[in-house]
């Protein structure tokens, strides 16, 4: 990095600005059908958040003072809507990169009719850090993340101490922050980093993994994994401090 560079990042920290450093995802547009596209041109007005807007009152957003649950990464979002769908008295807020994806949860949350789903297109560090409200959340969901399985990529993993001591903060007292994987070492990895740290307690009864709840649907994901002969790992991290 430039020293240039470096100043312009020391001076955003000053200024209380969130700077970026390491993607934990690689941007893949993709091609929109016409239905995603649809969907994006009539839902998002109801249904979309923007980054920029900055800091959410999540009572106003949703009308309501429901407990929040935050999804990161959905992918084409049917899990998630149907998690809202199931699940009524919860409110849901997905966050998502890449917009095809955004287009089809909109689409299946459209045909749903659910009005408890909200949807930001952003990187979800940079949403977490701007625009959630500390000690807001009820549960933080982080489904079969990428993996970056190759060794020289794993600081690109999400689940890092920084990204995890940040993520404490918006969770309320008690708030769960779940993670699952079907890569072994990734789920090994989340558990090293969420061991070591402060202020989460492990809900696994042998304080490794927990069973799948019933919360949380089968993904497109996991039955692939099951397919290659993956198992597939659920972690879920309570908030005591």
């Amino acid at each position: 990095m430039s020293e240039s560079s470096n100043t312009n990042l020391e001076q955003a920290k000053q200024e209380g600005k969130y700077i970026r450093t390491i993607r934990s995802f690689v941007k893949r547009e993709g091609r929109l059908t016409k239905g995603q596209a649809a969907a994006i041109e009539k839902c998002w007005p109801t249904m979309g958040l923007e980054h920029k807007n900055g800091m959410l009152d999540l009572s106003e957003v949703f009308g309501n003072n429901n407990d929040v649950v935050v999804e990161i990464g959905f992918g084409m979002g049917k899990s998630l809507v149907e998690m809202a769908t199931n699940a009524p008295h919860l409110n849901f807020i997905g966050i998502e990169v890449h917009r095809p994806g955004v287009g089809a949860c909109l689409m299946d949350a459209d045909e749903a009719g659910i009005t408890n789903l909200r949807i930001f297109e952003h990187d979800a560090v940079e949403v977490l850090a701007d625009c959630i409200p500390d000690e807001s959340l009820t549960t933080l969901q982080l489904f079969f993340p990428d993996p970056w399985h190759k060794k020289r990529h794993h600081k690109r993993r999400i689940v890092q101490t920084e990204f995890v001591e940040k993520l404490r903060t918006q969770l309320k007292m008690g708030g769960v922050f779940h993670m699952a994987t079907d890569w072994e070492n990734y789920a090994e990895h989340m558990l090293e980093v969420m061991n070591v740290a402060p202020g989460f307690k492990n809900q696994s009864e042998t304080n490794d993994y927990v069973p799948r709840p019933d919360l949380r649907p089968l993904t497109k994901f996991e039955q692939r994994g099951h397919r290659l002969g993956h198992g597939v790992w659920d972690l879920m991290f309570e908030r005591t401090e």
